[in-house]
């Protein structure tokens, strides 16, 4: 069994679902960060368990031909990509194959699999960023969390975030310290500012900056928002009220300093309302092609009823809308449900009802009015449904099941819950809305193996 401190040769075969590497010594799992498939590396064993052992790649003794250089200076220290220093290619094989497992080993199904669709961008591409803001010994950070820790990597020029987010930060940095605004910290639940909150609408440019204090006024706003209007895009200046002593970013209530306090963008030509607390796909470009999957998969007509569970701001079913009877819309958070609505609106859509509320309990009422849609799409947050919800889901008895998915191990076993209940897979196609991250996005085609009544 191996110890600590204990030093080998060890050859990289897969990857765990966080995107670390892992070999075999002897028979025992021995996982190894920032190492890649086909890696010879001279491992130094830093904890040892009775089934596995961590390690670290002291040297690369020969290799993998998916290397390549990782573009970003802080890949090793801050926790967000995993795949930085493995060539794209490669990275789709890797997240194919996670969701091929996920699907035989969690849910033990064997269905039909599309290629993996890859995103149209591996940099620039995300439209959302929420940057911890820290003082440590005199010295501010901005950028991110670093590996298993909340200790704040000084983000600089992160290369999945537009280049405005990096000019907005720096603004932030010299507004910061000029001002002497106090920053928030973790351990004594003491300090203003917690987080900065970006968001951008590709489509139209526009651009949100949410400010998440601990306190209910933000001092000397005035000059930040002088500052802020020289950026391109510059739409709305938001305060995030989170007063809580907790890991959630967000506080419940937001005030407009400037602007509307929303963004709007364009997605499958639908317009889009984005506020601080609505969901969106950070990966826009890459959302277009995963709901056209997922349009492609339900398939409907002017016949068809569609019921879209954990609905958002509508973004998925309302780009089915203009091609079905009608469209439910059922999500838990108010304000998205009121996006929803200003959504369809938006897009003169008069075939769409929206209602909040738990998934599991709307799902039960609109069974008990009669409701019957031909197609319901499902698009859980990571944990995936529960299994009422499914329960409840079959006895709505829908034709067709589309399941949108961020988490294939929960994806797999919902799946495998909806087979128990009569649905079975018919295709899975995995979707990279996350390039150079573990993540990986899945939809789902269910179909009705029990006769329609």
């Amino acid at each position: 069994m191996l110890k600590k401190n204990d030093e080998f040769n060890l050859k990289i075969t897969g990857y765990t679902s966080e995107g670390g590497g892992v070999g075999k010594f002897d028979g025992q799992a021995v996982f190894v960060e920032n190492t890649a498939i086909g890696d010879e590396i001279l491992c130094h064993i830093i904890k040892a368990k009775s089934t596995y052992a961590v390690g670290k790649a002291m040297k690369i003794i020969k290799p993998s031909k998916s290397r390549t250089e990782p573009e970003c200076e802080a890949f090793k220290s801050c926790g967000g990509c995993s795949f930085a220093h493995i060539k794209y290619e490669d990275e789709l094989k890797a997240k194919e194959q996670k969701v091929k497992d996920a699907f035989s080993r969690i849910g033990g199904l064997t269905p039909p699999f599309a290629p993996i669709i890859a995103s149209p961008e591996t940099t620039r591409y995300r439209n959302k960023a929420q940057y911890p803001v820290r003082r440590e010994n005199g010295v501010l950070s901005i950028g991110f969390y670093a590996k298993k820790s909340h200790r704040v990597i000084d983000g600089g020029d992160c290369l999945l975030q537009p280049l405005e987010f990096t000019e907005i930060i720096e603004v932030f940095r010299k507004w910061i310290n000029y001002n002497n605004i106090t920053v928030y910290s973790e351990n004594t639940n003491m300090g203003l500012l917690r987080h900065i909150y970006l968001r951008k609408a590709f489509a139209t440019g526009e651009i949100m900056v949410c400010v998440v204090i601990n306190g209910k006024t933000l001092p000397c706003y005035e000059a930040l928002l002088e500052e802020l209007k020289n950026v391109d895009g510059f739409k709305t200046l938001v305060l995030n009220i989170n007063r809580k002593n907790t890991n959630v970013v967000l506080g419940d209530e937001c005030i407009s300093l400037y602007g509307d306090g929303y963004i709007t963008d364009i997605l499958c030509d639908v317009k889009v309302k984005i506020s601080p607390l609505s969901f969106y796909q950070v990966n826009r470009n890459g959302a277009e092609l995963l709901y056209g999957k997922a349009a492609q998969y339900a398939d409907v007509s002017k016949d068809d009823d569609i019921l879209d569970l954990y609905c958002g701001t509508g973004t998925i079913g309302l780009s089915m809308a203009s091609k079905a009877k009608s469209l439910i819309g059922v999500e838990i958070i108010p304000e998205a449900i009121e996006d929803a609505k200003i959504n369809a609106s938006l897009n003169n859509f008069d075939n769409t009802r929206f209602i909040c509320g738990d998934a599991s309990s709307a799902a039960e009422t609109l069974k008990a009015e009669g409701i019957t849609p031909s197609t319901i799409i499902l698009d859980p947050p990571r944990k995936g449904c529960a299994p009422e919800l499914l329960k409840t889901v079959s006895e709505i008895n829908p034709e067709k099941i589309v399941y949108v998915s961020c988490d294939p191990a929960t994806l797999a076993r919902d799946c495998s819950g909806l087979r128990e209940l009569g649905y079975t897979v018919q295709e899975v196609t995995p979707v990279d809305m996350f390039p150079r991250t573990s993540h990986v996005e899945s939809v789902a085609l269910l179909k009705n193996d029990l006769p329609l009544v």
